[in-house]
């Protein structure tokens, strides 16, 4: 009864904040926490009849405890494999050596912690051992809840006719658009050309990197314009660094030019995420559509947004994380004395 109390609870919150606001990473945690709480309701309904059946009902239980590190399990397999492919394809390197470290580390952890219980000659190591267990369950139970939220964001309906497109601007190989950003521009020239008012003023924005060898901005707007698109059309922004620069510069260009009304802001579909908590972290009004992406880029990408996201929430998930570093060492104080006595 209280696993459906709670399951109708967590669903009534999820759909309270995501009517109010579709861009809050809570919806995901919400939503997991809705689903969790109404399965484990429903294998309490069906326990009775269950019964019957000897341990089924006990099996359907403990299936749904292991669900979560199966999962991980699953997601670390898939990871190797796309490391590997992308290693294939680009060569080593940080972007395709990522998925496959973090695949091996899902894998390994826990099966350090569990060689670390064994070891009845060092009860000191048992605190690490569970300690570990919570870290790994923590993140993956946060990564579940953004993967959660991603989904969900991505199958949010946007303004058709918005007054501005702001295009997210991604590295330039040689000075010229690579697919990568290509990509976003063509969504942007998709939605543009759609619309079935008057058209949006698109702002390609982006700053110059040290190995380019001029500003992002300049090379998607010569992109824009060989595509039939006025150049009263397109306005340039040519500061920014990072993707909140990106957002706010862009917004204080349209703001000075005195354009008003519903934001889209394009970037690639692993993105768009992160792209839409900055939006909504920094008080701009605006949705955030994600242009398709090359499969085998897509899970190391998207690994990276959830290291972001971790990391630009770092104080919380340290404030979540402290209760479970009591926990380990409380456990740690245990065995240590018993072993003692």
């Amino acid at each position: 009864m209280l696993s459906l109390v709670l399951g109708l609870l967590f669903a009534v919150l999820f759909l309270a904040s995501y009517r109010s606001d579709k861009r809050r990473l809570r919806n995901g945690v919400l939503l997991v926490a809705a689903v969790w709480f109404l399965l484990l309701a429903c294998l309490g309904f069906l326990s009775g009849f269950l019964a019957s059946f000897g341990l089924a009902s006990t099996l359907l239980y403990v299936g749904a405890l292991l669900c979560p590190p199966l999962c991980a399990l699953v997601f670390a397999g898939f990871l190797i494999a796309n490391g590997v492919t992308m290693i294939r394809k680009e060569g080593p390197g940080i972007s395709s050596l990522l998925p496959f470290a973090v695949g091996l580390a899902v894998i390994l952890t826990p099966v350090a912690a569990f060689l670390l219980l064994k070891d009845e000659r060092h009860p000191a190591l048992y605190g690490f051992a569970v300690l570990g267990f919570f870290l790994a369950a923590y993140v993956g139970c946060a990564f579940v809840a953004f993967l959660g939220y991603a989904l969900l964001y991505s199958k949010a309906r946007f303004d058709p006719n918005p007054a501005a497109i702001i295009i997210l601007g991604s590295g330039l190989i040689g000075g010229k658009v690579p697919p990568l950003l290509a990509a976003r521009l063509n969504k942007a020239l998709e939605i543009y050309n759609a619309g079935t008012h008057a058209k949006p003023l698109l702002v390609p924005s982006g700053g110059q990197g040290f190995d380019e060898p001029r500003p992002e901005s300049a090379a998607m707007k010569e992109y824009l314009l060989t595509q039939d698109v006025a150049g009263v059309h397109v306005l340039e922004e040519n500061r920014a660094t990072n993707t909140r620069e990106n957002l706010e510069y862009s917004v204080a260009l349209l703001k000075a030019r005195g354009v008003h009304g519903p934001l889209l802001v394009c970037t690639n579909n692993y993105h768009a995420p992160r792209a839409a908590l900055l939006s909504r972290r920094h008080g701009i009004d605006a949705a955030v559509v994600g242009a398709p992406t090359a499969r085998y880029y897509v899970p190391g990408a998207f690994l990276r947004e959830f290291v972001a996201v971790l990391r630009d929430n770092k104080r919380i998930n340290l404030i979540l994380c402290l209760p479970m570093l009591g926990i380990a060492e409380l456990i740690t104080w245990l065995l240590t004395s018993s072993s003692t006595v």
